[in-house]
């Protein structure tokens, strides 16, 4: 059975023998390799050790030949790793590889084994102010919304992630009729109480503030969990800051914050995401009491064909 990882994740170190790679074609496995080189033609070679493998260009990704991707899907491979099925041996004894063929049996597994609520391991491909383009096996793209990624908000997905970042994404729906899929991710961040649980009064904590009101700023502890702060010097959205934890008030579910002093963002240590729950499936969550609804998210859908 073939494991659609995305692209990365299923990388093999030292490459394949000639042997190995007639095994893999004669039982239809998917395999990765890192792309070297896009020639004049946007074809792809991929490194696979004992020798060097051939993409045609229409078997670059799904939707080359149609129009419907574009040849950048193709050029910003090189350097990265390509799933990839075994077509045949050209005379030269040259593999000719497809990954469009691995593209499409992940999302024909994808849309006939997978439902909304399920969870699954994602690489994020690229960012945008709307959200942010993850693998989710083989290299299929699926979207999540910037509304989807954490209960805090930001106004781009690089303000939470990185390109080529592997996280974990819930399917929150997919359309039979564009075969494409969307995702959420919010709910893997863990509800107010766990987050808030990391914390105590008296803490002196570094924060994100996101955003600036007439009353104070919210400013980010976690990506699930913020706090109010009375700014007592001028804050801007996106300055790194220092907090005095003064009380966490979980019926309220508010934490009152004391803004101390602005810090170099730069110098400040990166923090890989706190997963609360990265396998199994989600059917509801709820991110805090009844007075929050707008934080809860049911996963259901329509049958379709294969369950």
């Amino acid at each position: 059975m073939n494991y659609y990882l995305p692209e990365g994740m299923g990388l093999r170190r030292g490459g394949f023998t000639p042997e190995l790679l007639r095994r893999a074609k004669a039982e239809g496995t998917i395999l990765q390799a890192p792309a070297v080189l896009c020639d004049e033609k946007h074809d792809l070679l991929g490194e696979l050790g004992c020798c060097t493998g051939h993409l045609p260009r229409e078997e670059c990704a799904i939707g080359i030949l149609e129009g419907e991707t574009r040849d950048i899907a193709i050029l910003s491979r090189v350097g990265k790793a390509v799933s990839f099925r075994v077509v045949e041996f050209l005379p030269n004894g040259t593999p000719l590889l497809s990954r469009r063929l691995a593209q499409e049996e992940a999302r024909n597994f994808l849309f006939e084994n997978r439902r909304p609520g399920d969870i699954l391991p994602a690489v994020v491909t690229s960012l945008a102010s709307f959200g942010a383009f993850c693998d989710v096996g083989c290299g299929l793209p699926a979207l999540l919304g910037i509304e989807h990624i954490s209960v805090s908000r930001i106004s781009h997905s690089r303000d939470r992630f990185r390109e080529d970042q592997p996280v974990f994404a819930v399917v929150r729906s997919r359309d039979p009729d564009s075969l494409r899929i969307q995702l959420s991710h919010k709910e893997l961040l863990g509800t107010w109480a766990e987050n808030a649980a990391l914390f105590q009064p008296g803490q002196t904590v570094p924060g994100i503030v996101r955003s600036v009101k007439d009353y104070g700023a919210f400013i980010e502890l976690t990506p699930n969990l913020s706090g109010l702060a009375e700014p007592n010097f001028d804050l801007r959205t996106g300055d790194a800051v220092s907090v005095y934890i003064k009380s966490i008030l979980p019926e309220r579910l508010k934490i009152k914050l004391v803004a101390l002093r602005k810090l170099d963002a730069a110098t400040l240590p990166q923090r890989p995401l706190r997963y609360f729950k990265t396998a199994g499936h989600i059917d509801t969550w709820k991110y805090g009491n009844d007075g929050f609804a707008k934080t809860v998210s049911t996963f259901s859908c329509a049958p379709h064909a294969g369950g």
